[in-house]
């Protein structure tokens, strides 16, 4: 049966004060200040085909700690597990004392979580750091890479006016559905 939180913390959950440990470590205190994120992923973790029976496995909290180590780095499930076993920062974060999980198991344990609940959890963010007044969340930034096609070899200036004349469209087509005026410049 997996539990929700580990109910005795450990001495050593004391994260380093160095500049990615201060960036975790406010992620930290947000996942403390929002015990619905935990009730969210653990619904995710039990609906799975978990039988009630045998060894505890990883808490709900240390799941979704994991995960938003995973997003935060950027890391493989491979390179993630080395550092949950190495970087005492990861560890502390993640209250992840005992040996730390495999890549397969990490990959198990995050890819649980569903969408929806990873939606839930950035809404509950955003709203939060809207009434901080930190961020309202009105404007989306995007990046966007050229990947290879099985299209000839185009030229920049193509690429480029290709890239402006259809995501113009686009806009004007999200204008049209929304009946909201958009601020963008062709």
């Amino acid at each position: 049966m997996r539990q929700k939180t580990d109910l005795q913390q450990s001495i050593f959950d004391i994260i380093p004060d160095h500049s990615i440990g201060r960036e975790l470590k406010a992620i930290s205190d947000l996942i403390d200040q929002n015990p619905l994120f935990i009730d969210w992923v653990h619904q995710d973790l039990s609906s799975s085909s978990a039988n009630e029976s045998g060894r505890n496995g990883f808490t709900s909290d240390q799941v979704l700690r994991f995960g938003f180590l995973k997003q935060f780095t950027g890391f493989s499930y491979r390179e993630l597990s080395f550092y949950l076993s190495d970087s005492e920062t990861f560890k502390a974060f993640s209250r992840c004392w005992k040996k730390a999980p495999s890549s397969s198991s990490l990959q198990a344990l995050v890819s649980s979580i569903k969408a929806s609940t990873w939606e839930y959890i950035n809404r509950q963010i955003l709203k939060c750091a809207d009434e901080a007044h930190v961020e309202k969340g009105r404007v989306t930034r995007t990046d966007s890479t050229i990947t290879e096609t099985h299209i000839h070899k185009p030229t920049d200036n193509e690429l480029l006016c290709d890239s402006v004349r259809v995501l113009a469209r686009l806009l004007k087509q999200a204008e049209k559905l929304s009946k909201v005026r958009f601020s963008w410049r062709n």
